[in-house]
């Protein structure tokens, strides 16, 4: 009876098709990566837990690492929350103690083990990159964005680089520190010595144009 109660599920995952099969198979690997880290993902692995063959998974990536990245991109979109805790201030600290706080969980450690695994791969690093930074950088934009429409900032004040400089910031220490999660005291200082400073100097008696993208030659 149980194995007779398996069949219509193997059966209607192997008429999957198309996109169907790609989120399940992405899905799968990130399960993997959640629950076993990278080197626990394998193609063998994924294919069982799809429901589907290895062919399935060679057809759209070339290696596991190849896979492993595009199951992180769809980690990171879905991980991203915004904080909304009524202030400028209050929504940075909690981005970067967020930020802080993940570096150095298990879901950091799926991103440096990808890095690792990526190796002189550009292609692979660059997707990574993009997958964290881009919607990271879509996030600050955001928060930032909400402190406008509140008064809490200038118009001029809404820049990418204005936006991201927290975050490049606390990157800098983990550079600088080489350690995976810095003190609170720190990300403190960035948002009330750095970044409010930065977004409250930012205004038309400046003399600055508020954002319409990158600069022209």
């Amino acid at each position: 009876m149980a194995q007779a109660g398996k069949e219509p599920r193997q059966t209607a995952a192997t008429r999957r098709r198309g996109a169907e099969l790609e989120e399940a198979i992405l899905q799968a690997a990130a399960e993997v990566l959640k629950e076993s880290g990278v080197p626990a993902l394998t193609m063998d692995e994924v294919a069982r837990r799809a429901g589907t063959n290895k062919n399935a998974l060679y057809r759209r990536w070339p290696n596991r690492v190849a896979l492993g990245v595009a199951a992180y991109r769809r980690l990171a979109a879905t991980e991203t929350v915004l904080p909304d805790t009524g202030s400028l201030r209050g929504d940075v600290l909690e981005m970067l103690r967020r930020a802080n706080s993940t570096w150095s969980s298990p879901f950091g450690e799926i991103l440096r083990g990808l890095i690792a695994a990526a190796g002189s791969t550009p292609e692979l690093l660059a997707k990574l990159r993009d997958s964290a930074d881009g919607a990271h950088e879509a996030s600050w934009l955001t928060l930032l964005g909400r402190a406008v429409a509140r008064g809490d900032a200038a118009p001029e004040a809404l820049h990418p680089r204005v936006a991201y400089a927290p975050m490049a910031l606390l990157r800098n220490e983990y550079v600088m520190l080489g350690v995976p999660a810095v003190p609170d005291a720190v990300l403190v200082e960035i948002v009330d010595e750095v970044f409010l400073p930065l977004v409250h100097g930012r205004g038309p008696h400046r003399g600055t144009s508020a954002f319409h993208g990158p600069r022209q030659s």
